[in-house]
């Protein structure tokens, strides 16, 4: 489990069962800490580019379609992009991250594989190989499916229509998740030149094992079954929140005691004297 303060009711796992958080924070962290610049319209849609303009990112939760992210990657800002990514609104934030996380870790190294990196198809599996789902590769489509069937990634052979898959008709990378139903099951496209350690560090982002935090809210109702969701433990106090706890109990015990503390009393006290006698009244005039 993550050893940060989760953010989230529960623990969920798998990763592709989780849900979005519906935050593009995490996933656009990795690239605004590249120096890139953010802008946002007046729906709230936002926009991310690196300086030379060669990678921009939308997060689009206004948009016109179900696309909540697109990222895309131009050789020449003025032309068409090279690749395209795009993430459906139900995509688990865990894998956008992943795969913004190793886009901005290009960028920082100076060189150019974000652009001209390789795209064979056996390093884009090779993590779920590795994890152990069930991969077989055809002539026309290669897939590989989770072990409880409920999330896969698939290739296509073949040629495909350039702009076809830059307009998002179609793709050479496809990954989906989630049980069938209504924002339960999640999307994810890469064209044909998106370079493959891309594809593969969101391939080991979705066989992460390690439980993922959510709100209850966030969890697809229809996930709820398949996934195994355990309630996130209260903290562990410290030794300093130790120390705060102990003196608030003692300053609140002696603050009891102040008000509940009887008067003193006095020599003349007892059961006649809370009024004076006739006699003592008669003196007093």
């Amino acid at each position: 489990m993550p050893a940060h303060a989760p953010d989230g009711d529960f623990y969920v796992s798998p990763v592709y069962l989780a849900g979005s958080t519906v935050s593009g924070d995490p996933a656009l962290q990795p690239l605004l800490g590249q120096g890139f610049h953010l802008h946002h319209d007046e729906l709230s849609n936002v926009y991310v580019a690196s300086p030379e303009q060669h990678i921009r990112i939308g997060y689009l939760p206004e948009g016109e379609d179900c696309i909540l992210w697109k990222i895309a990657v131009h050789s020449d800002p003025f032309k068409p992009p090279r690749w395209l990514a795009t993430f459906d609104n139900n995509t688990p934030t865990e894998l956008v991250t992943a795969f913004t996380t190793a886009l901005a870790h290009d960028y920082a190294q100076g060189h150019e594989t974000y652009l001209y990196g390789a795209t064979g198809r056996n390093r884009g599996f090779q993590p779920l190989v590795d994890a152990g789902w069930r991969t077989s590769e055809g002539p026309h489509l290669s897939v590989s499916v989770a072990p409880d069937g409920l999330a896969e990634i698939n290739h296509v052979q073949g040629a495909l229509d350039d702009q076809a898959e830059l307009s998002g008709y179609q793709s050479r990378w496809s990954t989906s998740g989630g049980c069938n139903g209504y924002s339960a099951r999640w999307h994810a496209t890469f064209s044909t030149r998106t370079p493959s350690h891309l594809i593969a560090a969101t391939a080991a982002a979705l066989a992460d094992p390690t439980p993922v935090p959510r709100y209850e809210a966030e969890i697809p109702k229809r996930n709820l079954t398949a996934a195994r969701v355990t309630p996130v433990p209260p903290p562990v106090p410290t030794p300093l929140d130790v120390r705060r706890a102990t003196a608030a109990r003692a300053r609140s015990a002696g603050h009891r005691a102040l008000v509940c503390t009887p008067a003193v009393a006095t020599a003349s006290s007892g059961p006649n004297s809370a009024r004076p006698s006739h006699a003592a009244r008669g003196r007093s005039r």
